[in-house]
């Protein structure tokens, strides 16, 4: 769908859309700031009110049904390589592969393939933050500037005053992906925080928007109040001890391993292995996790038993569960009478159909990853799916028909092509250009040194426009190159491909005198640079 905004799918949990207007009916106050009473003590029978009822008989049909339904989804797809896990009573009743982990080599998924997460990764971190509230490193209600120095927000106010819980239930008021685009052309995690503060923002704590940045400021402010690095904590609060030996922070793990999955996109409608594969470092508490469904359904399993794991406490009731509970509107009603979604912190959080709690979170990179977990608490059930494919909703569609035939019975509508569909329109290429033909009798440029120069810009850093051999070349940020060709009068193109720009992307880029607008990069009105 051309058009002036971005369609990201960089870690990001586009499927709450379906999940949440599908399963969610709870009605909250979303502008309460109190933490929530934890409900495990109040309701011991978490459930028992639902209208769906989940049995062991259904949730064998639903393991029976799997091997089918994810070969049809991938036929359906041909996404090259599947891993899922089931847990239900504090069992694992189910991990399998399906497919190859690579394209090229051939080689098979098993249940111990590690694959890149995405934006799971901020469900598992949420679990991280709640270890270290346990050890009284920090609470949900801490300033993130108490312990990351030098942070701030453009309201200096809000800055000095939003907690970890506001920013991992992303109502900061930054905008939705605020910080990927920093990213994509080579900053570092220091340097996007920092330049967090040249956003304007929304109201705080009265506006929901989807991000990575914001996570990754609180994830990194809970790090700096421990005295580690964000990745070794995880490894010791929650990895470590759940004995979940494939699991990492850190892409160098992820690519030393001899067991993963690479990632995998469709170019000129062929899969093929990504030229270049996704590496999240910059924001790893919110989507830089990689795992196995092995590790996930020991994750899944204790999420399930209240926080226990071996029969033994793991993390307190009064620190998850409020990142269990619904924290803000995520998506709003889109008609009258219909279900809102909720977010809480680094979960989804909903209601199914048959009035089970469903807490879960997608992964999703346009470079090579799709991901989903779901549990319904109430039943004990959980169910995690894995992909190497560009994220194209199948694992959300697997996940869903294994929950209705588990309510159910059966499933209630065709979940793949749905969530298919959803996926399709948020990864189409950007740009109010895409389709247009070139002129064929443009308007003549200037000499193409008139245009030479360092365009300043505070957001972004300055813009550097050269000419190299015939054409200019367009520089930004530490890694940014393009060619700008030449389109009609001052204004030239170029073709962004990354994580958040997919194949067959158009930006415009506007010369104006002294003045140069990127089309990108002007997405939130911040990529006007001035030479």
């Amino acid at each position: 769908m051309p058009g002036n905004k971005r369609r990201v799918v960089s870690a990001v949990g586009v499927a709450a859309v379906i999940l949440a207007g599908a399963t969610a009916c709870t009605f909250v106050d979303a502008s309460a700031e109190a933490t929530p009473t934890p409900t495990a003590n109040v309701n011991p029978d978490p459930g028992a009110d639902a209208l769906a009822t989940v049995t062991r008989a259904q949730v064998d049909a639903a393991v029976d049904d799997l091997a089918a339904s994810v070969e049809a989804a991938m036929d359906a797809s041909g996404t090259p390589g599947i891993a899922v896990g089931v847990v239900y009573q504090g069992e694992v009743l189910y991990t399998e592969g399906f497919g190859v982990r690579d394209l090229d080599s051939g080689e098979p998924v098993d249940s111990d393939t590690v694959f890149a997460l995405a934006s799971v990764s901020k469900s598992i971190g949420a679990s991280v933050v709640a270890r270290a509230i346990d050890e009284g490193v920090v609470s949900w209600d801490t300033p993130v500037a108490d312990h990351l120095e030098g942070f701030t927000l453009s309201d200096p106010y809000v800055g000095a005053h939003v907690t970890i819980a506001d920013m991992y239930a992303h109502r900061s008021g930054l905008y939705k992906h605020a910080g990927d685009e920093l990213e994509e052309i080579g900053y570092d995690r220091a340097s996007i925080l920092e330049r967090l503060s040249l956003i304007p923002l929304a109201p705080w704590r009265a506006t929901y928007a989807y991000g990575n940045f914001d996570i990754t400021a609180a994830g990194e402010a809970v790090a700096r109040a421990a005295g580690e690095d964000w990745a070794d904590l995880s490894e010791r609060l929650l990895y470590e001890p759940l004995g979940m030996t494939s699991t990492s922070s850190r892409y160098a793990d992820l690519e030393s391993r001899d067991n993963r999955a690479v990632g995998h996109m469709q170019l000129d409608g062929e899969w093929v292995v990504t030229p270049d594969q996704r590496q999240p470092d910059e924001q790893s508490p919110a989507g830089g996790v990689s795992s196995s469904v092995t590790d996930l359904t020991t994750w899944l399993s204790m999420l399930l038993a209240s926080g226990e794991h071996e029969g033994e406490p793991f993390i307190e009731a009064d620190s998850i569960v409020p990142a269990m509970s619904p924290q803000i509107v995520g998506s709003p009603p889109s008609a009258f009478g219909s279900r809102a979604g909720y977010y809480g912190y680094g979960f989804n959080v909903g209601t199914t159909a048959g009035g089970l709690v469903d807490v879960n979170h997608s992964g999703a990179f346009l470079l090579g990853t799709g991901t989903v977990f779901r549990i319904l608490p109430g039943a004990g059930l959980g169910i995690v799916v894995l992909s190497n494919a560009s994220a194209n909703g199948v694992p959300e569609g697997i996940a869903a028909r294994f929950l209705d035939i588990a309510q159910y019975g059966a499933e209630r509508r065709d979940w793949v092509p749905l969530f298919m569909q959803v996926f399709e329109g948020e990864s189409a290429p950007f740009g109010s250009l895409v389709g247009e033909t070139a002129p064929t009798d443009p308007e003549p440029a200037q000499p193409l040194e008139s245009y030479v120069g360092e365009y300043a810009n505070d957001y972004f850093g300055p813009a550097k426009v050269e000419v190299v051999g015939d054409a200019l070349e367009l520089s930004l940020g530490p890694t940014g190159r393009w060619e700008l060709a030449h389109w009609s009068g001052d204004e030239f193109v170029f073709h962004p491909f990354s994580e958040n720009a997919p194949p067959g992307s158009v930006s415009k880029a506007t010369f104006d005198g002294d003045t140069l607008v990127l089309e990108y990069f002007d997405q939130h009105d911040l990529g006007t640079f001035t030479r």
